[in-house]
């Protein structure tokens, strides 16, 4: 296993749920990054769907002590870059391209990408990636998918996101290829709106005692 892929497993097991999490007030970084912290889900993906993506990730990590900012829905190098700058300690995208994969390759900070068949699985694999983000997981086949998965790949370990919700998430967890799911009910958006960081808190303390 290389450098890159030893901080990878290591950031994606502090948690058996990792926040994925969509910030539209900058203000909000902080104090919900802090929330979910304190509630034991210290890995966090901040998607880059908002004009304020890049900020927050910023202001997470100088910020919140104990967060393991990642920036997710990363399509291309030149955002995988501006997410390196901005302090992101893992990188997540839906899926995969050359371009992307030579791009990853010029940083030091570690990519998850995304695969949703054995075929984008097995490429992934051919460049070194044993950790794989399986996405959209529910609608390309769920736990079925990913049992099947094991047997003829069984050196590529996943984190399913996309579907994954507190009522499915035990299941995907108990798979001996799942090392964490990616989940944005951590985060609904009312609450966030509202700043009821206690709620967050709370809602990251109950999926922490999913992994056990």
């Amino acid at each position: 296993m290389n450098e890159r892929t030893a901080r990878l497993q290591s950031t994606l097991a502090l948690a058996p749920v990792v926040p994925v999490v969509v910030i539209e007030d900058l203000s909000h970084a902080v104090p919900l990054a802090r929330a979910l912290v304190a509630g034991g889900t210290p890995a966090i993906e901040v998607t880059l769907r908002t004009p304020v993506a890049l900020d927050a990730i910023a202001a997470i990590a100088a910020e919140v002590e104990g967060a393991q900012v990642g920036a997710g829905t990363v399509l291309d190098g030149t955002q995988l870059g501006a997410a390196v700058k901005a302090g992101a300690t893992f990188i997540v995208s839906p899926g995969s391209t050359p371009a992307l994969l030579d791009a990853a390759g010029t940083h030091s900070v570690p990519l998850l990408p995304g695969a949703a068949s054995a075929s984008e699985a097995m490429f992934l694999l051919e460049h070194g990636y044993t950790m794989q983000k399986f996405f959209p997981a529910e609608a390309a086949g769920g736990i079925a998918m990913l049992r099947a998965l094991s047997g003829p790949l069984p050196g590529i370990r996943f984190c399913p996101t996309g579907g994954v919700k507190p009522g499915n998430a035990r299941d995907y967890l108990a798979l001996p290829n799942v090392v964490c799911v990616g989940g944005s009910w951590l985060t609904p958006r009312d609450r966030v709106q509202a700043g009821d960081w206690h709620a967050i808190e709370t809602l990251a303390r109950q999926a922490t005692g999913l992994g056990a």
